[in-house]
Order: structure tokens, then sequence, then C-alpha cells
């Protein structure tokens, strides 16, 4: 077994659930067309994200991590009605592209797309007391795990449903000689999943077209603190 026989199935997945449609197919060439990198999750694992909300009733989603809008497309299919969802991106042409293809996938309505430093907007919408979400999909700078982890249970609700993309490293986890930033980053939010009693969660390693590595679920158990009580101490950008 190796990546090729990976992707193989995914693609065999794709083809026989009818993962893919025009749209999201379409999202993801405009995002290699203007030169974004080509990181998203994959269709089989996007598709989970989508049928987790739609199992979830979720009406309010928080996705940490825009790129493209590839996800950010799948995740708003799986709003309820009324639904809303707010996408965090630093970088305006990242954040550009998403709006076009938001909007050629017609779920631009239900999206807001926020620019600037992910913290700078966690913290603003806790500030604003935000509504909190059903639904938190955590796809983005991955030594700031830990602190978005912390936001996110801010900004939940008992009920919650946090996930969280590449918490397995392609295994590198589990060489504590490895001191790479994201491998250490990873396996202190690991250290945070297991011990903080806010929450249950667990994490699952996945095989695919994108290789070896896993995703991380949890489950909030308490109220999040609200937005007058110390936030993580946020790295400099």
């Amino acid at each position: 077994m190796d990546r090729l026989t990976w992707q193989a199935v995914d693609e065999h997945l794709a083809g026989a659930l009818r993962l893919e449609d025009d749209a999201t197919r379409r999202a993801a060439e405009q995002s290699v067309t203007a030169g974004l990198p080509d990181i998203r999750v994959s269709a089989a694992q996007v598709k989970l994200l989508m049928v987790l909300g739609l199992s979830r009733g979720a009406r309010r989603i928080l996705e940490i991590g825009t790129l493209g809008g590839y996800s950010t497309i799948w995740l708003a299919r799986s709003l309820a009605a009324g639904g809303h969802l707010v996408t965090l991106e630093l970088k305006p042409e990242h954040a550009r592209v998403a709006r076009e293809n938001l909007e050629l996938a017609g779920v631009a309505d239900r999206v807001e797309v926020r620019e600037g430093p992910a913290m700078a907007s966690l913290r603003a919408l806790r500030d604003e007391r935000a509504e909190p979400f059903d639904l938190i999909f955590i796809d983005a700078d991955k030594p700031s795990n830990p602190e978005y982890l912390e936001h996110a249970i801010a900004l939940s609700r008992p009920g919650t449903l946090i996930l969280i993309d590449n918490v397995v490293r392609q295994g590198r986890v589990a060489d504590p000689s490895d001191e790479d930033a994201s491998v250490v980053a990873t396996r202190r939010l690991h250290e945070l999943l297991g011990s903080d009693a806010r929450i249950e969660a667990t994490v699952i390693q996945t095989v695919g077209a994108k290789g070896y590595d896993g995703f991380a679920l949890a489950t909030v158990l308490e109220q999040g603190v609200t937005a007058d009580s110390p936030g993580p101490e946020e790295p400099s950008q």
C-alpha cells in the first residue's frame, strides 16, 4: 500500500460517490490558476465536513483558513436554512479568489469572508460577542493551532463540533526529536485536546490523495469563556 494506491482509491470514491461537481471543480481549478498553493483538503475529506454539518443541523459555522474557498463551499452547503458562515483569510489575494468561487458556487449570500490575521479576527469576534458557532473547522497556519483551539472553544457552546486538519504531520508527531515548528505545535495541540476538561476529543489518522495525515475532532462540553475573559497570548505575526 502506498500513496499511488491511496490516490487511486480517492479517485474511485470521488467518482462512485459523486463527490465533485462543476462548482467545486471550478473552485479548485481557479485557485490553482490564480497561483494559490494546492493544499486544499481532499474531496472525500471535505465531504465529511459537509456531512457533519448537515448532521448537526449547523446554523452557524466558523472556518479558520479560507484559501480559495473550496472547503468553504462545502461547509456553506451544509448550513441550515438561514444559516451563516464566517471564514477567516490572511491574504487579500486568496480572499479575492475565494469570493469569486463562492459567488460562482451560489453560496456567497450566506458566507462572510473576513480578511487579516486570524488571531485578530478571532479576537474581534469575541469582542463583538458573536453568537456561538455550531461547527468550527481549523485549517490555517499549524504553529498557531493551540491558540486557535482556545479561541474556538471560547466561540462555542455545549455541543459545538471542532475539527482541525493536518494533525499527524506524516507521522512526525511521534518523533520527539523532530523540532519543526508545526510538529512541535501539533504535539502541544494533542496535549491540550487530551487535558482540557471543556472538551472530549480524538484524532483520526488518514491516507489519501494528500498523503498520510489526520484530523482532530472535539466536542465542546462546557460553554466557552466570555468575550471579557482573557484570551490566549497571541504570537507575533
